[in-house]
């Protein structure tokens, strides 16, 4: 979605950059946590609902990332060829200006996957997120609250061991991918 709604914003520009991109400012102010969890209340907890919030907040970062990779591409010579002979609008997207921003694309994604764990393991830490008989990181951390006092740390350890673990693999994915993918630092 956020590729898309960029896209678009980026290569259309004039009135219609400026009217997309002040309702993305405009839902930036939301807290994304905050709207999570009224999507939360509103429609009940379960993971459909988790899934449904997280996509109606986050593609925003996505949206303004692609429209500044389209607004450097478009500018081009091969994209105002392009134009120049007639290539309808979404050719050019989908063939020319899209495909030339995947390197920061797919850092964009590799890099808001650990978010999304995190999100995730926060609301069904706070009772939010999945039901009881499915099994989360965060409601196995919950759970394991209450037996601490008993001296069962071990079962607070590995949830929050496995968060941190699989955090830090995309991280550390995304940033292997970045180097990868930038042709700067390929000199």
């Amino acid at each position: 979605m956020g590729v898309l709604y960029g896209g678009i914003s980026g290569y259309v520009g004039g009135t219609t950059d400026d009217v997309m991109m002040r309702l993305v400012d405009l839902l930036f102010g939301v807290p994304h946590l905050l709207a999570t969890v009224l999507f939360m209340v509103v429609l009940g907890p379960g993971l459909f609902t988790i899934i449904i919030a997280m996509v109606a907040t986050g593609w925003l970062g996505m949206a303004r990332l692609v429209r500044g990779q389209v607004l450097q591409l478009r500018e081009l010579e091969y994209v105002q060829a392009a134009h120049a002979i007639g290539v309808p609008f979404w050719r050019m997207l989908a063939r020319h200006l899209v495909p030339n921003a995947m390197g920061p694309i797919l850092v964009n994604v590799t890099l808001t996957v650990p978010a999304a764990i995190f999100t995730e393991a926060a609301l069904s830490y706070l009772g939010l997120g999945v039901p009881l008989p499915l099994a989360s990181w965060g409601t196995m951390t919950a759970d394991a609250l209450v037996t601490i006092l008993t001296g069962q740390t071990w079962r607070l350890f590995f949830p929050a061991f496995f968060i941190s673990l699989t955090m830090f693999a995309f991280n550390a994915f995304g940033d292997g991918l970045r180097d990868a993918l930038d042709p700067r630092l390929k000199r």
